[in-house]
């Protein structure tokens, strides 16, 4: 590959599970763009020199999961607004001069909703269940998209008050034992925890408490149907998996790198699909 070839990553520890090569790799192909993504595992002790030198290296920015995240927020010279409100930063990129640090996990949220579920945002209350860094990016999502009405389930409560203090009207914090309450006249019901994942199979909430127009989705993607999301459906409700947010945050970073914005396609939902399927019930 020539030397002027733009290089792009996405970097974890572990990250050998990313799917984020394949998805790049794609579209890299799809567009005819001499370029690379690859997959980099850095430990957290190294990191901050990993991205001290990112540009020595001649990469042009990359994606950051897991455990970085927290870590790129503060390494960052500037950072946009969704990073700013959700705390972390899974993209980076460099733009006059200036290392900056963005998150893509709300735009992937929103748009994962948008392709399958118009009208989402009109829908009513929305009931987000767990309190981790996924729900930072759904209730910054929920209320950019102007939902007035979302309700946090944790449990821990004090995880869900700590939300509720950081993003302040609009957000109220509860326990698990409230949670058939507050779906009866729910509009939109998401799961960001770990319930549902392969390995921890179990019911986050019961969809039979929702009212008819309700739509359920799960930001889970191992597997593509979590119980919560094969309850809702078996209850008539509208469902969402969680493989488009995925595929949807990964849009902006490869435009900033690459200079196209590229598509969401059901060829390249297929793709992935398929690599879900050959390697794996694994996370991330």
């Amino acid at each position: 590959m020539a030397e002027t070839a733009k290089k792009a990553f996405v970097t974890g520890h572990p990250v050998a599970h990313s799917r984020s090569p394949k998805i790049h790799g794609y579209w890299l192909a799809t567009y005819g763009i001499d370029g690379s993504y690859q997959a980099i595992d850095v430990a957290p002790d190294a990191f901050a020199y990993f991205v001290r030198t990112l540009e020595a290296n001649g990469y042009r920015g990359g994606n950051v999961t897991i455990p970085h995240k927290e870590a790129a927020f503060a390494l960052v010279a500037r950072r946009d607004d969704a990073a700013e409100q959700i705390g972390a930063v899974n993209t980076l990129w460099f733009e006059d001069g200036d290392l900056w640090g963005g998150n893509t996990d709300a735009h992937g949220f929103a748009a994962n909703l948008d392709e399958h579920a118009p009208g989402w945002a009109d829908n009513g209350p929305a009931v987000v269940l767990g309190a981790g860094g996924a729900s930072r990016a759904v209730i910054h999502a929920l209320i950019e998209r102007g939902v007035g009405n979302i309700r946090v389930v944790n449990r821990t409560l004090a995880r869900a008050e700590e939300l509720r203090d950081r993003f302040g009207a609009g957000v109220s914090a509860h326990g698990t034992a409230a949670t058939g309450e507050l779906l009866a006249d729910a509009g939109l019901l998401v799961n960001t925890s770990a319930l549902g994942m392969h390995g921890n199979e179990g019911l986050s909430a019961d969809p039979a408490r929702l009212p008819d127009h309700a739509i359920v989705t799960d930001i889970v993607y191992v597997p593509l149907e979590t119980p919560l999301l094969a309850a809702a459906k078996a209850r008539g409700l509208k469902t969402v998996d969680g493989l488009g947010m995925l595929l949807h945050q990964a849009v902006p970073g490869f435009e900033r790198w690459f200079r196209i914005r590229p598509q969401v396609t059901a060829e390249l939902r297929r793709i992935i699909v398929a690599d879900l399927g050959a390697q794996g019930m694994t996370k991330e």
